[in-house]
């Protein structure tokens, strides 16, 4: 057969990722890979930012009554005008984000929308500028997009907490051979939690008009605040709103991953580049999903907020375990779904082999946060021995890995050496 190789973006692509094993094979993500690695050890599996609870029934009644109604056939490629609608309503009571229905694109999840504002706004050879760690689709995607990736990390301050490195940012952005087209803002970030605040983003605009940078964010943790501060959309916040393209689902907010309702919004001559790839990525999908959740949007559902609270009370359950654990600095999630745990205390393990230990001799899988940063960048030394662990999950396995943690705290103070070998 011909060579698989004389075509190589895709390798390209799963090479950006890191998906490319010592062997040369082809991996999973690291997602997938934790997932089936708790299931080979029965281990209670932290890893996957899935949520272990269901979608609201008001959520799935609406999408039924949609496919009883006959919404089954192909939507529009804008995407359905309610939704557009909806979403638009939801930016402007929510955020105060005046949107029209013209700037907003359905997609198949935040992922293809950010691949197809990369796709659609990354100049060959152009720089996207992102924050570290981040997602492992970005890479993926500035490859295809024939870009090259420049990261600016976000640190931990010592107490929990993080902060970007801005003087590695103001670098970045000044430098000649790689100023920016692109700067790729995701707030609330993941897997830190940590919120880019008003001034923040007040910078990275002044950053972006300077390079004359679009700004794309990934906001997809906007609804799942777990203390006070407010979401603060970029394109709020940044004085010139035009240039900032906001991507944004429903999949986190609503428990509902699965059904990958997305969206783009941006000035709809922009909007009608990022349609213009999107349409040959997925031309359109989720139908009456699509109505099912604009009537949940603009209905009186509590859903979100009785969402938030249980999230609160699972962290407030996990944190403080991982916390019981002598000489670990487990952080205060301010947002979003993840602790991050850093053992450098205790271990000259690697995150991976670390990940390895627990989930073999204590039943704890999550996610090695190294494998969210570029290999030997100042961010992937920084979170060496740090790993990721979900209390998104089930109440049940976050008490289960609650009890663990606590089991584990217990064995350290009789053996504080315990983490020192691998299992």
């Amino acid at each position: 057969m011909p060579d698989v190789m004389r075509a190589d973006l895709w390798h390209s692509m799963a090479d950006a990722a890191g998906l490319i094993n010592a062997d040369g094979t082809i991996g999973e993500t690291i997602y997938g890979q934790m997932t089936a690695f708790a299931a080979q050890t029965g281990a209670v599996n932290l890893g996957q930012g899935a949520p272990g609870t269901d979608a609201p029934p008001e959520l799935i009644d609406a999408a039924a009554q949609a496919m009883r109604e006959g919404y089954n056939q192909y939507a529009p490629g804008q995407g359905f005008p309610s939704l557009l609608e909806a979403v638009a309503e939801q930016r402007h009571h929510d955020f105060g984000q005046e949107v029209s229905p013209e700037q907003v694109l359905y997609t198949c999840g935040a992922t293809e929308g950010l691949t197809a504002a990369i796709l659609a706004l990354l100049p060959r050879g152009g720089t996207v500028l992102a924050f570290e760690p981040y997602y492992d689709s970005y890479p993926a995607a500035i490859a295809a997009a024939g870009g090259t990736l420049v990261t600016v990390p976000i640190l931990p301050t010592g107490e929990g907490g993080f902060a970007p490195d801005w003087a590695c940012f103001e670098d970045a952005v000044a430098a000649p051979e790689s100023a920016p087209s692109i700067i790729l803002v995701n707030t609330p970030h993941n897997p830190t939690g940590f919120m880019f605040s008003r001034e923040d983003l007040a910078r990275i605009g002044d950053a972006a008009a300077k390079a004359d940078a679009w700004v794309l964010t990934d906001e997809v943790y906007e609804q799942l605040i777990l203390d006070d501060t407010p979401h603060v959309p970029p394109a709020v916040a940044i004085e010139d709103s035009a240039r900032v393209v906001t991507v944004s689902s429903a999949g986190k907010s609503w428990n509902a991953t699965g059904w990958k309702i997305g969206w783009v919004i941006a000035e709809p001559e922009v909007r009608e580049a990022i349609q213009a790839v999107k349409q040959f990525l997925t031309f359109t999908a989720s139908g009456p999903m699509q109505i099912g959740l604009a009537r949940t949007l603009t209905g009186d559902s509590t859903f979100i907020s009785d969402n938030r609270k249980s999230l609160q009370e699972r962290a407030e359950v996990l944190v403080p375990a991982c916390r019981a654990v002598p000489g670990v600095i487990a952080s205060t999630p301010a947002a979003g779904y993840f602790t991050v745990v850093d053992f450098s205390a205790l271990t000259d393990l690697d995150a991976f082999a670390l990940n390895e230990l627990l989930a073999r001799r204590y039943s704890l899988v999550g996610i090695p946060v190294p494998a969210l940063c570029r290999q030997g960048s100042p961010a992937h030394t920084a979170y060496r021995s740090s790993i990721r662990y979900s209390f998104c999950k089930s109440p049940a396995d976050v008490e289960r890995g609650a009890q663990l943690f606590n089991q584990l705290a217990s064995e350290l103070r009789l053996n504080p050496n315990a983490l020192r070998v691998r299992a």
